[in-house]
């Protein structure tokens, strides 16, 4: 059940960060799989950080969401 929770997490957050990027959508696949990657590095550097909140839904979410974009970011760094 953790791994579908997480594939709803990671599609959620994908979508959002191709939202707020604009011209970034990967498509379903694309979304959840960068959310999902977004999600593992916004949770490392929310860690570093000292931001633990409660870990709810929604900071979940925001946090995979900031993850993505970094995501985008470097992705938009290596394509020029």
């Amino acid at each position: 059940m953790d791994i579908i929770y997480f594939i709803i997490i990671g599609a959620l957050a994908g979508w959002l960060a191709g939202l707020i990027w604009k011209g970034s959508g990967f498509g379903l696949i694309g979304n959840i799989i960068t959310g999902i990657v977004g999600a593992l590095i916004g949770g490392w550097v929310a860690g570093q950080l000292g931001w633990f909140g409660d870990g709810g839904f929604i900071y979940q979410v925001l946090i995979a969401a900031a993850g993505a974009l970094v995501i985008l970011f470097i992705l938009k760094l290596i394509k020029g």
